[in-house]
């Protein structure tokens, strides 16, 4: 539909060469490669374009590398914390530490705030598991959740006083027409 180039890897006979000889497997699922598409609802346009953009290449390469995802959720988080949440840069860790004391947060958000710096972490910093030395991975989950996290924080910081600021707008011209002082 929309006339441009469109690559999907659809099932069949897929050859394997190794050694020499070659295998034959067969491939079950359809992929799309290409154009890279985002399966999570849009972004408010009130989301500030910089936030915006790290959260969107987040979101396409989450099918790819959980752990890459991650770590651009990381870094989304810690552009907002600096920005609009306006805590005092230093680590990550510390400034969530700000933002969790300062109390500005509604406690479900403030409780899922580590949990990006968390799994970033993860994704940052190589961290064996101490029963079995394997490196740990950020699982496809894990990496959602942070891009749901920060989707709670653009509808908090962003699209919510948006919508109040077009209501009370709305309300005030009523007002006015009714001759009407606005509202305080």
């Amino acid at each position: 539909n929309c006339q441009r180039f469109v690559l999907q890897l659809a099932p069949g006979q897929i050859v394997d060469y190794h050694g020499g000889g070659s295998d034959f497997t067969h491939a079950h699922d359809e992929v799309l490669i290409r154009p890279k598409s985002v399966s999570r609802a849009p972004l408010s346009p009130d989301v500030p374009t910089a936030l915006a953009s790290d959260y969107k290449e987040s979101c396409l390469v989450l099918a790819d590398s959980p752990k890459a995802s991650a770590a651009l959720s990381r870094r989304c988080l810690q552009h907002l914390l600096r920005t609009h949440a306006k805590v005092k840069a230093g680590n990550l860790a510390d400034e969530i530490q700000q933002v969790m004391d300062s109390g500005a947060l509604p406690s479900h958000l403030s409780e899922s705030l580590d949990a990006i710096r968390q799994i970033g972490n993860f994704a940052a910093h190589p961290m064996k598991s101490t029963s079995s030395g394997e490196i740990l991975d950020v699982e496809q989950g894990e990496a959602e959740w942070t891009l749901d996290v920060l989707e709670s924080l653009f509808d908090f910081y962003f699209v919510q006083p948006a919508l109040l600021k077009a209501k009370r707008t709305a309300l005030n011209k009523k007002l006015a027409d009714a001759g009407k002082k606005p509202m305080k």
